[in-house]
């Protein structure tokens, strides 16, 4: 049996806009390897609009509508932009995996909403489409998130070192994998969100490139030490977070309480360092003796970050997936055209030690080409 080929389509909280992958997965085993890939950026003011759909507004049921409708779009291009750069023709795609725009998250009430049109993807590709990938894990109790950490240990277990894979996306997520012990993983907090929203708001530009502002400022203590007595850092997993949280609102209510320190780099500052303190102290509280951790996400393109990360976390080793040979931007859409494998073959891809779920569930809902 030759090859499977299947795509992978991720935009995450950070709302940076869309990677989508083509790869091919070695018969009967997780191992693949990236064939292309694309990266599309939100079109302004698609951006715009899904960020204003984290938070309750007038006429939201048409606003999300035409949002989906435009993601879609979005989501097909990129589809049909990583084919070009694998030389593969769409009809030879299995299926892609379109995981969908996350803008509500609330598995305490057993809901979670991901804004997407699989069925205008798949007229508009040519190509099978798994979609709703969260939705089965919460009907059977489970948080719905995160969902990588199955593919994680197909990609990066190794059987003579105890690893944690990191997400930094806008939520960051950890994924624990120790030899002889079941999977774990759970998002620990804010990654890029707040950090963004800052920058957006007193700098130029979306994001802080490489964290150079945040490394211009200095931490201010007493605010980190306030922000981490948030209640969210000291529950036990099984646990998933979003924007709903982590949002504008909190970091102004914690700046209310706190007072504003004087230079807003020193928020920044702040901030990065809330991003690794709680990701440092989500691994050492599970698994004190992880040796290396493996970072993904735009997250790991910023330096300052993975400094201070690597600083919380020692003596284990910090590194980009990259050192493994997978990019930092392609794991996430690499773990949906896993999922959409999965789902296609009628297997379960959720982890219940992970989601809480009442046992593994096969994933996604399918529309052929």
């Amino acid at each position: 049996m030759g090859h499977e080929r299947h795509g992978g389509v991720m935009s995450g909280t950070s709302l940076d806009g869309v990677d989508a992958v083509i790869a091919d997965f070695a018969p009967g085993s997780g191992v693949c390897r990236t064939l292309g890939s694309a990266h599309l950026e939100f079109p302004p003011v698609l951006r715009h609009e899904l960020g204003a759909l984290q938070s309750c507004g007038e006429d939201e049921l048409a606003r999300a509508a035409r949002a989906s409708v435009a993601l879609a779009d979005v989501y097909a291009e990129a589809v049909l932009a990583a084919c070009r750069a694998a030389s593969v023709a769409p009809a030879e795609v299995a299926a892609v995996g379109v995981h969908g725009q996350t803008v509500r998250h609330r598995p305490d009430q057993q809901w979670t909403i991901q804004l997407n049109d699989p069925a205008r993807v798949a007229e508009r590709t040519g190509i099978t489409v798994v979609a709703d990938f969260r939705r089965r894990d919460m009907a059977a109790g489970g948080q719905g998130a995160p969902l990588v950490p199955a593919f994680h240990h197909a990609l990066f277990a190794r059987a003579d070192r105890a690893r944690a894979v990191v997400n930094l996306g806008g939520i960051a997520n950890v994924t624990l994998l120790v030899p002889g012990q079941p999977v774990r993983g759970f998002d620990t907090g804010p990654g890029n969100v707040l950090l963004d929203h800052w920058h957006s708001r007193h700098a130029e530009g979306a994001f802080d490139a490489g964290g150079a502002w945040a490394a211009s400022g200095r931490v201010d203590h007493a605010l980190l030490h306030a922000m981490l007595a948030e209640p969210f850092f000291a529950a036990l997993p099984p646990k998933s977070t979003g924007r709903d949280l982590f949002n504008a609102g909190w970091l102004d209510a914690m700046l209310a309480h706190r007072g504003v320190p004087e230079h807003p780099a020193d928020v920044q500052a702040t901030l990065a360092a809330l991003t690794a303190r709680t990701i440092a102290e989500a691994i050492r509280g599970a698994s004190p003796d992880i040796a290396e951790v493996l970072v993904c996400g735009g997250g790991a393109h910023n330096a300052t970050l993975m400094r201070l990360l690597a600083l919380d976390v020692a003596p284990a080793r910090v590194m980009p997936t990259s050192d493994e040979g997978v990019a930092v931007g392609e794991v996430e859409a690499l773990a949906f055209a896993w999922l959409a494998r999965e789902a296609l073959a009628g297997r379960t891809g959720s982890l219940p030690e992970v989601t809480g779920a009442a046992g593994a569930r096969v994933l996604g809902a399918i529309y052929p080409r």
